[in-house]
Parts: structure tokens; C-alpha cells; sequence
């Protein structure tokens, strides 16, 4: 059953791996800001027509407060080797913490049940899941949300 919105984003333990940055910095740069995590896999071709995408949120509404999280999901054997994550982490400019989540601890914890990549999950400022989609359009769907969600926090700053 996917996480419902309104719940509380999970804690980023488990990861076998970070890059980046630490779980502890991660963790502690999200709180009290809006935050998308977004699980993606080197063997995804949407993950990697979006990668760009995802560069220019963080980059370009870091000012407004938005925090990124990657986290690779390895959807098959090949996708657990780490060198070849590094690697995509250096080609596809994923500047955000990434955690590697090769046991699927943070698939778990945010009941990614059905193990979806490229998947966004939106957390308000108090860290409340505001919006979440998988898949090819996944991303225009949480683009929507982002927007809606950063233009009401303009109105009440």
C-alpha cells in the first residue's frame, strides 16, 4: 500500500551507502523545509531523461527552500554495483545527497511496495507528504504539486 499523503516522511536509515553527504546531513538539512525524494535506478531510462529535470528544481528553487534526496534503487543485480552508481551520480550531475539503497530498507520505509522508478515523493516544510507519482509522468504530476505547493508558501511569507 503506497504511503499516504499527510504522512510523516521516513526516517533515511538503512542506506548501505551515501554519496554526497551523510544520512545526518540529509536528514538535518530537510527539517523545516520543503523536500522531494526521488528514487531512481542506472538501469531506468526515464530516471535519466528526467535527471535534468530534477537538477534544475534543486538548483534553481534551492532559494525558495526546496531540498533534493536521491536515493538509487537497485531494480536489478547490475544495478547493486556501486562503481557504476558513482559513475551515473557523476554523468547526470546529481549534486543532492543520494542514499544507496541496496537492501531496500528505504524502498520499505516508504512503501515503495511495488518498487517504482523513477518515484517522487513531495514533503512540506513540516515534512508531510504532500504528493507522490511513479513512472513516466510521474514527474509533470509532482511538478504540479511542487508549483502549487512552493506559490502558497510565497502568499503566506
Amino acid at each position: 500500500m503506497p504511503m499516504r499523503i499527510g504522512t510523516q516522511m521516513p526516517s533515511l536509515d538503512g542506506a548501505t551507502e551515501w554519496f554526497g553527504a551523510t544520512q545526518a546531513h540529509a536528514e538535518e538539512d530537510a527539517k523545516g523545509r520543503p523536500t522531494l525524494v526521488h528514487f531512481w535506478a542506472v538501469s531506468c531510462g526515464i530516471c535519466k531523461e528526467n535527471m535534468p529535470r530534477v537538477a534544475e528544481w534543486r538548483d534553481g528553487r534551492s532559494d525558495q527552500g526546496l531540498r533534493v534526496i536521491a536515493v538509487h534503487m537497485p531494480r536489478y543485480e547490475a544495478d547493486t554495483d556501486v562503481e557504476a552508481v558513482r559513475e551515473a551520480i557523476a554523468t547526470y550531475n546529481i549534486t543532492e545527497p543520494c542514499a544507496i539503497d541496496n537492501q531496500h530498507k528505504l524502498r520499505e520505509a516508504f512503501q515503495n511496495d511495488q518498487g517504482y522508478v523513477p518515484a517522487y515523493y513531495l514533503f512540506d516544510a513540516e515534512g508531510k507528504l504532500k504528493s507522490f507519482a511513479a513512472g513516466e509522468r510521474g514527474f509533470s504530476m509532482v511538478a504540479s504539486a511542487l508549483d502549487r505547493m512552493m506559490a502558497k508558501k510565497e502568499t503566506v511569507a
